[in-house]
């Protein structure tokens, strides 16, 4: 047998401790260079790890619950032949590094729903009121608190989207929640014990009026009306979902539209797909050019909100939402203004693909400054965006069409660019943000208006 190589975590951006959330192989399996081998999730993405040579899986060195960081030992591989390349000789430390963290998390996980999230009605009385028991003050008000100290950034809780979502379907406020994992964020063993704690009476539940006041979500019997099928959400939905519903409870949205003449872009995107034959040029890289140029002109468009400072950033990366059979993704385009038409071209394309495949790293998907959702291939005249937090501003595209235009003799035809610009009205007020969409609408209807 041929001298056994190690498969190790590359590359995850500043992740550390990252769960594995699933074992794509086991031993015996035959794996190709950049195949997955296991599936972690951070707060951010999930990701998998690949094989970075062709070969026979001989030893898979993790389970599900295990933290990983860059360099964790995942498998070990037989080469398929003298050519395979990567990893290092298996040795001691290999498995010292993989075997310790599994264990303080193998235990509570099976336990979790069933003893925080009560459904049997066996048990009668006690589990019915965890809902209404963190907010005994008001049975119809949720736990989750609204007040305007709670929504500034520096006062969210520490914890990642797969821990809010399960807080969530527990009614549980995070705010009233300590977490004893490092940096102080929440576990969902947090999360349990909070539970545990108000149902046996040892908690304090938040009250005073400040939630939603919204009534109970409805319990339905969908299959007393007929068939039905149940499917599970993807990871990157439970994701992305727990993301959009924080973004959209916690940002004040506000959305300006504004539609963009772009008759003479398309014609030149058009030449320039001609001579570049190689390179399939979108008109989404003329709005990445268009958006570097309303940033760099409205300097609070590219910035974050930090606690009570606004933080004005001087690079311009920007995100790009990618459908996938999975859900909705964004990887971000780096330095976007230091490059030109042709080379962001190719990096869109290269990136979209790399998101279809599930090739993205974390690293990919951080450091946006402002986002970019175009439907234009699938249709549509207007939508309004959910902003991509932390930063304070997202376009979205839709589906260009010809119509009729006067310019001041007559009408004539023109095809038209519906922009569909949310922006946060904490950051930004309507008059800015019309201004912007206004300038976007000008460069994008003269590109020479790029070289100013």
């Amino acid at each position: 047998m041929a001298e056994l190589k190690e498969a190790r975590v590359p590359d995850i951006g500043d992740d550390k401790d990252v769960p594995v959330i699933e074992v794509l192989v086991k031993p015996g399996d035959s794996v190709s260079k950049d195949q997955g081998l296991v599936t972690l999730e951070s707060d951010k993405a999930t990701m998998e790890v690949p094989a970075p040579f062709d070969g026979v899986v001989r030893e898979v060195k993790v389970k599900i619950g295990d933290e990983l960081s860059e360099g964790s030992v995942v498998a070990l591989i037989e080469p398929a032949g003298d050519a395979a390349e990567g990893g290092s000789k298996p040795g001691p430390k290999s498995d010292a590094k993989s075997e310790p963290k599994p264990e303080p998390k193998a235990e509570p996980k099976p336990e979790a729903k069933p003893e925080a999230k009560p459904e049997s009605k066996s048990e009668s009385q006690p589990p019915k009121p965890s809902l209404p028991a963190m907010n005994a003050g008001n049975p119809n008000s949720p736990p989750v608190s609204f007040d305007a100290e709670a929504l500034m950034p520096g006062k969210v809780p520490h914890a990642s989207p797969a821990v809010r979502l399960f807080a969530r379907e527990l009614g549980v406020d995070l705010s009233q929640v300590s977490g004893s994992a490092r940096g102080g964020r929440i576990s969902k063993e947090d999360v349990q014990a909070f539970v545990k704690s108000v149902l046996s009476g040892g908690g304090a539940a938040r009250t005073g009026g400040g939630g939603l006041d919204l009534i109970p979500w409805p319990k339905v019997d969908f299959a007393k009306f007929g068939e039905v099928e149940r499917k599970p959400l993807s990871r990157i939905q439970k994701l992305s979902g727990a993301n959009l519903a924080r973004n959209w409870a916690m940002i004040p949205h506000v959305t300006q539209f504004e539609d963009a003449d772009i008759t003479e872009m398309e014609a030149f995107r058009k030449r320039l797909g001609e001579e570049n034959k190689d390179t399939k040029v979108t008109p989404l890289v003329f709005l990445i050019k268009a958006a570097v140029a309303g940033l760099k002109k409205f300097p609070a468009f590219n910035a974050s909100l930090d606690g009570d400072e606004l933080v004005l950033k001087q690079y311009f990366n920007i995100g790009i939402a990618v459908d996938t059979p999975d859900g909705l993704v964004v990887p971000v385009i780096r330095d976007a203004d230091r490059k030109g038409l042709l080379e962001l071209a190719r990096e869109l394309g290269e990136i979209s693909a790399k998101a279809r495949d599930k090739k993205l790293s974390s690293a990919d998907m951080q450091g946006g400054c402002f986002s970019i959702s175009s439907l234009g291939g699938i249709g549509g005249t207007a939508f309004t965006p959910i902003i991509n937090a932390p930063e304070v501003a997202i376009l979205g595209v839709s589906r260009s069409a010809m119509k009729p235009v006067w310019n001041g003799k007559e009408f004539a035809p023109r095809l038209m660019l519906p922009l569909s610009l949310s922006y946060d009205h904490r950051v930004i007020d309507g008059a800015a943000a019309a201004r912007f969409t206004s300038y976007l609408s000008q460069v994008l209807g003269d590109l020479r208006r790029l070289l100013l």
